[in-house]
């Protein structure tokens, strides 16, 4: 199967409080999320955390893409709720323009055996 992966960068407030919430919204991400998540094409997705900088891996199938995505999500009631509840936590990556959340990194090297 033909996969595309993506790593994405994101910022949340610089705040302890913030950071542990955000961190707790995520141990029990509603079925309706998951779900989301897969329709949109989404085979593997996990986020990591350094400080209040995330990470996010994102494996997508071959017809993935991110337009599909958005226009999914703005139709979904329960995405938009759960955008907007975590858009208290985050903040704008510098550099981006206002309500920039995660924005898409570029592979710079890559090792293979």
């Amino acid at each position: 199967m033909k996969t595309q992966t993506f790593v994405l960068i994101c910022d949340l407030k610089n705040e302890e409080e913030a950071i542990q919430a955000y961190v707790a919204c995520h141990k029990a991400v509603a079925p309706e999320i998951i779900e989301s998540i897969r329709v949109a094409g989404v085979l593997q997705m996990s986020i990591y955390r350094w400080q209040n900088r995330l990470t996010m891996i994102l494996v997508g199938d071959k017809d993935f893409s991110f337009e599909k995505k958005a226009k999914l999500d703005e139709s979904n009631p329960k995405v938009q709720e759960w955008e907007t509840f975590l858009g208290q936590y985050q903040t704008n990556l510098p550099g981006t323009p206002a309500n920039w959340r995660w924005a898409i990194t570029e592979k710079i090297f890559e090792f293979k055996v």
